[in-house]
């Protein structure tokens, strides 16, 4: 039987009967977007790495401890203990987060890319940069759901569920980042 075709919840099932490989392939289905995610909120590699192990750590206590409520949301559910982790670091350490360019990750690069010219590649590379930058300039709450929605994408009652805010709250903060974005790429053009 091929473990890549199971559904989530046939994978922690062989799992939890003594079968690891059935959690390597959940693990991998899932790793580039919980990795991403905290990454887009830490800001630093070394720490997204520490974070992604400590969010699987706790995944793999639950699901021994037989506390997972399978709803068929895994990826929800991992995602939603990635966020307090991140959420709870940032209490530890009382600082807010920044989206800030990184030499070692880049997230466009996990992103798959058709053999685009060269000039349209750095054409895209440059938007991107940009647009990192624009998002970091956002204040918190704006930026946390654009991550949330464009890098993680997840849906806003997710979002609403995960930030413990209302669907409207999490729309309103969408359409005030894309008001305060589009304001921004205007003034950029005026300096240009």
């Amino acid at each position: 039987m091929q473990l890549k075709m199971l559904n989530d919840q046939e994978l922690i099932s062989l799992y939890l009967n003594g079968n690891h490989s059935a959690f390597e392939v959940l693990l991998k289905r899932y790793k580039d977007k919980i990795y991403t995610s905290i990454y887009l909120f830490v800001k630093d590699t070394e720490l997204a790495e520490d974070i992604f192990q400590e969010v699987f750590i706790k995944i793999i206590d639950t699901l021994r401890k037989e506390k997972y409520n399978n709803e068929g949301k895994f990826l929800q559910w991992a995602m939603r203990i990635a966020y307090n982790m991140c959420v709870d670091h940032f209490r530890k350490s009382k600082r807010m987060t920044k989206l800030n360019t990184s030499e070692s990750f880049d997230i466009f690069s996990v992103l798959e890319c058709k053999d685009d010219h060269m000039e349209k590649t750095i054409i895209k590379s440059q938007v991107h940069t940009k647009l990192r930058n624009l998002i970091d300039q956002l204040p918190d709450e704006q930026r946390e759901v654009v991550i949330l929605r464009h890098y993680a994408d997840m849906s806003f009652k997710e979002i609403s569920q995960m930030t413990r805010v209302s669907i409207n709250t999490s729309l309103g903060r969408m359409r005030y980042a894309l008001i305060n974005l589009r304001k921004m790429v205007g003034e950029e053009e005026l300096v240009m």
